[in-house]
């Protein structure tokens, strides 16, 4: 079974729809129990950092997150908050990169936030390799910078973090739920892992 995080965040549902697309037993849970015992559990996440990282402190689902040994998928806000520190209001978040997530300034005339398609370039291969160099849609205005975590690279004001990995936590800035076939590819990436 597939456990969804059910948390203060924006975009639960339209995850749920996609695992529905794909076929996908799952349940959307904030039981401790529920989560442990899930044999793969996404973090999802549309939102503001400290609001959530106080939301999930309350639950203690911060330290049921951090200890899980499946694999877990964090997206969008999930992936900021597996993070070390969010500028995002001064945030400390889960710790589970040593990464600090960073506000985007632009240095023309992007706009932030970071808003549409855009593609990714793996430098390491939890993704399918069929989504290299495909287009993925992105919603933010806070990135992670490239680190020894990165698993993918997207270009937009700077390179930034668009995937990373470390042992059982996987991660996307963007949203695979609303990315098309490549998305389903990147879920399935994830769903296919040990």
């Amino acid at each position: 079974m597939i456990a969804v995080i059910k948390y203060n965040a924006g975009n639960i549902r339209s995850v749920a729809f996609a695992l529905e697309r794909l076929g996908i037993d799952f349940t959307i849970t904030d039981t401790h129990e529920e989560i442990q015992r899930a044999d793969k559990v996404i973090f999802p996440g549309v939102g503001e950092a400290s609001s959530t990282m106080a939301y999930l402190r309350d639950r203690k689902l911060d330290k049921v997150i951090k200890e899980l040994k499946q694999p877990v998928l964090g997206i969008c806000l999930g992936m900021q908050l597996m993070c070390a520190y969010s500028e995002e209001n001064n945030t400390a978040c889960l710790g589970i990169f040593e990464e600090s997530v960073k506000l985007f300034k632009p240095e023309h005339k992007e706009k932030v936030p970071h808003m549409g398609w855009n593609s990714l370039a793996l430098t390491k291969n939890w993704l399918d390799p069929g989504v290299d160099d495909g287009y993925v849609y992105f919603v933010h205005s806070y990135y992670v910078p490239v680190n020894p975590y990165t698993a993918a690279i997207t270009e937009y004001v700077l390179p930034f973090s668009s995937a990373l990995k470390k042992d059982n936590f996987y991660a996307v800035q963007f949203h695979p739920e609303k990315s098309a076939t490549i998305g389903e590819k990147v879920l399935l990436s994830f769903l296919n892992k040990s």
